[in-house]
């Protein structure tokens, strides 16, 4: 009898390593396979924690490859499944993958939580950190030690019986807290639309944008008036909805007062009444969050937050939202009277009172005024293909790589998903990235976001693992008859999470742990993000980009001066936003209590006092949703943004200061960057990479400067 051969091929989410097969992860493999890896994880932990106690019980010594390289192997296996699992739940949701996702949730959150509060491995970590100097350990080790220890003891190791009970259910509950926050804040942005039939109501709206509408109008199955016939953008009908590339065009352009509204208010509104309310969650994630502070001996979650950040304690991120917001209230206000004056030279009854759905209406007719600059008329000379080879000159400029596209190489998870790889001078490969670029409202989650697909590292036979980083954006889509045409505020955030990426690409650090954006403290981990945006309007960079995509014409020297100019505009009201969510956050996370009557939305409404010069509506929900501390992991941390703007600004103005056209020094500083920021990863502390970069420690000088702002005494 013939004995059929074993099929050798591994499950998709059992091998733990690799670029993932997409076109084989369902969501019934992900039930499957998750609860097969789980069981095999926890047997292989039982034995590693055996092995380490036997050594730990006979005084031998232990090392680092005995410790520390056999956890990572063991969580490697988890992060990635399970990172692939949580990549796909925010680029392709569907109501199978959430249901699979939210199923294995709480298993892979348990088996965490017995890593993490493991008291053998505790005691080997202890024993290689009181041993360090008998053993030889680097830096880099001896700093991967110092955050695994801190980490441990943030996740309840010290902590014994029933109170550790309590902290591992409430892990659990956040966990689940987090997941509906986030999939209560996507259904209620898909919920609403609304269906425009009178041109009087699209007047103002640019051609791209009504395309845009009249293609949702289409996708929704509207029909023109006639019944017969399909939409088109210039007969209608056009379905505006509350994604960014609907929103944003409709809020800028839209000329129908009543409409901004009534769009504004169904967006601040989100995700706050009926079955998608997160306002009950919002106090219930705040109260366990306190409650696991005070557990592990903090006063709230906001300074057990800080613990692992650069930001010394709650006292000093005040101090700089302080001094951000004395600088920014006096250019806001007069901003906000600016734009009422714009109103009246055009008659319009609302000037005398501007309300929030006027703001970005009228700062786009002001621009037009002051600059003669209209945002719309400039995305032909932004067509996507173009910035991205614009990119990749500048990264090839600054860093000595090179991109080359290598699409049809691996499997992706929509047809609209690009592969590249990133080459050193040599030609070798040092890494890859995933390019999702345009909005998906239906199954994608808003915003822009760089993640890890593979890290850094090297096999014990010195083979090395490439970096592999997910870059996800949500811009225009592309039309039947034309390329995604992109905003320069596209063209930024494109900038932006390219950063984030090459932080992670260009490590050359080798220990997992602080390779890229591992171990990085939070609070530093947009500098080179921050610092990519800087190079938008860098005039080498822009104008070698900025091609119309019809004629290839380059965008003309007066455009490009108009974008300068208008860089410093509005930007107190841009600032006193950001001081608005980054305050609200950390007060949220250090005052707010259950002893407090007020609700987290009252709290919110007394900072918006002093932090806004036109208070928040009585429709404002905000705080519904504010993914990125309730469903993110900026909790306690949204002020890293102005706190990395500090760095980056610093670090940009060393460019600044040398001869714009002295390319041998701008390449040299490129370089030093590279080998700095961009390469030690969390190897060092941000404090000491930036001395290495800059020479000093940052100050906020460049960020004033680069604001157009000043600071008052």
């Amino acid at each position: 009898m013939n004995k059929k051969s074993k099929n050798t091929k591994v499950e998709p989410l059992l091998q733990g390593q690799g670029i993932p097969n997409y076109k084989e992860i369902t969501p019934l493999k992900i039930n499957e396979n998750l609860s097969l890896l789980l069981k095999q994880l926890n047997e292989d932990f039982t034995l590693l924690e055996q092995e380490i106690n036997k050594s730990l019980n006979s005084k031998q010594s232990l090392n680092w490859d005995e410790v520390m390289t056999p956890l990572h192997k063991l969580s490697e296996r988890l992060r990635w499944s399970w990172g692939v699992v949580c990549h796909l739940n925010g680029v392709r949701n569907t109501p199978e993958l959430r249901e699979a996702y939210s199923k294995k949730q709480t298993d892979v959150i348990r088996f965490s939580n017995k890593i993490g509060q493991s008291k053998i491995i505790h005691k080997a970590l202890c024993s290689l950190e009181k041993n360090s100097t008998k053993l030889s350990l680097n830096q880099t080790q001896k700093r991967i030690l110092e955050a695994e220890l801190l980490s441990m003891n943030q996740r309840g190791v010290g902590l014994d019986g029933p109170n550790q009970e309590d902290f591992n259910v409430a892990s659990e509950r956040l966990a689940e807290l987090s997941t509906t926050f986030s999939n209560n804040v996507l259904d209620a942005t898909k919920k609403w639309s609304l269906l425009l039939t009178k041109k009087s109501d699209v007047e103002g709206l640019p051609p791209r944008a009504l395309e845009l509408l009249a293609a949702s109008a289409k996708e929704s199955g509207d029909l023109r008036q006639d019944n017969k016939n399909i939409p088109t953008a210039k007969e209608g009908p056009w379905r505006l909805g509350l994604d960014m590339p609907r929103y944003i065009s409709f809020m800028t352009h839209g000329r129908k007062r009543e409409i901004r509204e009534c769009l504004y208010k169904a967006h601040v509104s989100r995700a706050s009444d009926g079955d998608l309310n997160n306002q009950v969650l919002i106090e219930e994630i705040l109260k366990l969050r306190t409650q696991q502070a005070k557990r592990l001996g903090h006063k709230s979650w906001a300074e057990l937050s800080l613990c692992n950040k650069m930001a010394e304690n709650i006292e000093t991120v005040e101090k700089l939202l302080e001094e951000l917001r004395s600088a920014a209230m006096p250019a806001a206000q007069k901003e906000l009277a600016d734009l009422q004056s714009c109103a009246e030279r055009h008659g319009a009854k609302e000037a005398s009172k501007l309300a929030p759905w006027d703001i970005n209406y009228w700062s786009e007719q002001l621009k037009q005024e002051k600059f003669q600059l209209n945002q719309e008329e400039l995305r032909p000379w932004f067509p996507l293909p173009q910035v991205l080879q614009g990119l990749f000159d500048l990264c090839e400029r600054l860093f000595g790589i090179k991109i080359e596209k290598a699409d049809g190489d691996i499997p992706t998870w929509h047809e609209d998903v690009r592969f590249f790889k990133v080459l050193d001078s040599s030609g070798s490969d040092l890494a890859y990235f995933y390019l999702d670029p345009y909005s998906r409202p239906s199954n994608k989650r808003g915003g822009a976001w760089m993640d890890e697909c593979l890290g850094r590292s090297k096999f014990q036979d010195g083979k090395t693992v490439l970096p592999i980083a997910y870059l996800i954006c949500n811009q225009t889509p592309p039309t039947k008859d034309k390329p995604s045409l992109m905003s320069f505020e596209e063209v930024e955030t494109l900038f932006h999470e390219f950063g984030h990426g090459l932080q992670h690409m260009l490590t050359t650090v080798d220990y997992p742990q602080a390779a890229g954006i591992n171990n990085v403290e939070w609070d530093a981990v947009e500098l080179p993000s921050q610092f990519m945006e800087n190079w938008c309007l860098d005039r080498k960079t822009l104008m070698g980009m900025a091609k119309h995509w019809q004629t290839g014409e380059s965008l003309g020297q007066e455009e490009f001066k108009k974008l300068q100019l208008s860089r410093t505009f509005n930007s107190g009201l841009a600032t006193l936003r950001q001081v608005h969510f980054a305050l609200t956050d950390l007060r949220l996370h250090s005052e707010w209590g259950e002893q407090n009557k007020n609700t987290p939305d009252h709290l919110r409404r007394q900072i918006a006092q002093t932090t806004t010069v036109i208070p928040p509506i009585k429709e404002d929900q905000f705080l519904c949703a504010f993914s990125h501390i309730f469903a993110g992991g900026y909790s306690a941390g949204y002020y890293s943004y102005k706190w990395s703007e500090v760095l980056s600004a610093d670090a940009y103005a060393a460019f600044e200061e040398v001869e714009v056209d002295n390319e041998e020094q701008i390449k040299a500083i490129g370089k030093r960057f590279r080998d700095t920021v961009l390469s030690l990863g969390g190897s060092k502390s941000p404090q000491d990479v930036f001395k290495k970069f800059r020479g000093r420690s940052p100050n906020t000088k460049a960020l004033i400067r680069h604001s157009g702002l000043s600071v008052t005494d």
